[in-house]
């Protein structure tokens, strides 16, 4: 089935970090937004400037990593995952009941919301949880900014609008090369856990590949972004619900600190976020609320160091600047042609 005649995405969320929902409601922004939701947005402008929100969601966005790192502490990768899609669904719910808003309707639209919780929330939020067992959240931090590489890659593949160029082209293998660059490859990446920065890697690669399905699936699907959104991390719960129970035992104690990294990282990192970046795009326009993914890593490998009190080598740091770099080019549009 062909994807659908519907507006692009107007952002790319990033992801491990993020909630990656955003998908989902980034993909019907444009067809769905209502007189209401641009009138919340003016009255924001004059509560918080843009570039506060913008700072407060890289940091947020940046901190998630390390968040995750304290969770699996004293609970099992699919209980940080699944507490974390439980605090943002409730968040999201939340400011529904707030605004009167209703969940998506159709059986239609659930089934694909089904897929595309599994592919953007269920899978990456645990396969990061499980790969920040044995590698630094700084690491996995970085390896989530890999993310617009895979989806420039899959996208010259999946998507016929988007058409390779050399500009893309060199951003990807450029990308690539940042990521040999932080692994260490000619030690024979013996820096770091192979398992766990793979599990980081197709983590990343899920990202895209749920942009893709949302795209051809959910774009101009009725319901607001939020309403989209909730009601995915809502599947996604039931997904990790099941999952942890048939894998993990119950947790014998609820330690305070890695408790309410947990709850932060569903209630801040995916519903407060989430909201923050709405208002971004309708203020600013997609492409300056995208630039929040180049923050990320930053944020994430500098709270590494600080708090977790990770060690950095020269090669991390280096090598995060031109997958940076790199993914930066494969976000470049050709320009419109000029006449013969």
């Amino acid at each position: 089935m062909s994807a659908p005649a519907a507006p692009r995405p107007t952002t790319e969320p990033p992801s491990g970090a993020p909630a990656t929902a955003t998908a989902t409601a980034t993909a019907t922004t444009n067809a769905t937004a209502t007189p209401a939701a641009t009138a919340t947005a003016t009255r924001r402008r004059g509560l918080l400037d843009w570039r506060v929100r913008f700072a407060i969601l890289s940091v947020v966005w940046g901190f998630s990593f390390l968040l995750i790192k304290v969770g699996t502490e004293a609970y099992a990768p699919f209980q940080v995952a699944l507490g974390r899609v439980l605090f943002g669904a409730l968040a999201l719910l939340a400011v529904l009941l707030v605004r009167r808003e209703r969940l998506p309707r159709g059986l239609r639209t659930w089934g694909h919301l089904t897929v595309a919780a599994l592919l953007l929330n269920t899978a990456p939020f645990s396969l990061f949880a499980y790969a920040e067992l044995t590698i630094p959240s700084s690491l996995a931090g970085i390896c989530n900014a890999t993310s617009p590489l895979w989806g420039m890659a899959l996208s010259l593949v999946a998507l016929s609008e988007d058409r390779p160029t050399r500009r893309r082209f060199a951003g990807l293998g450029l990308g690539f090369l940042g990521v040999l660059t932080v692994l260490g490859a000619w030690h024979g990446f013996s820096g770091g856990d192979a398992k766990g920065t793979a599990f980081a890697l197709l983590a990343s690669l899920c990202y895209p590949v749920g942009w893709i399905y949302v795209r051809r699936t959910l774009a101009g699907t009725p319901g607001s972004p939020v309403a989209l959104t909730g009601g995915q991390l809502m599947v996604s719960t039931l997904q990790l619900t099941l999952v942890s129970a048939l894998f993990t035992s119950a947790p014998a104690s609820f330690p305070l600190w890695p408790t309410l990294s947990v709850i932060a990282l569903g209630a801040l990192g995916t519903g407060m976020a989430l909201q923050m970046q709405y208002g971004l795009v309708t203020e600013v326009g997609p492409t300056t609320a995208q630039m929040v993914t180049y923050f990320i890593p930053v944020i994430a490998t500098t709270a590494g160091v600080l708090v977790l009190g990770e060690q950095l080598h020269w090669n991390t740091p280096v090598g995060a600047a031109i997958v940076l770099a790199g993914a930066a080019l494969t976000q470049t549009r050709p320009g419109p042609r000029k006449p013969a």
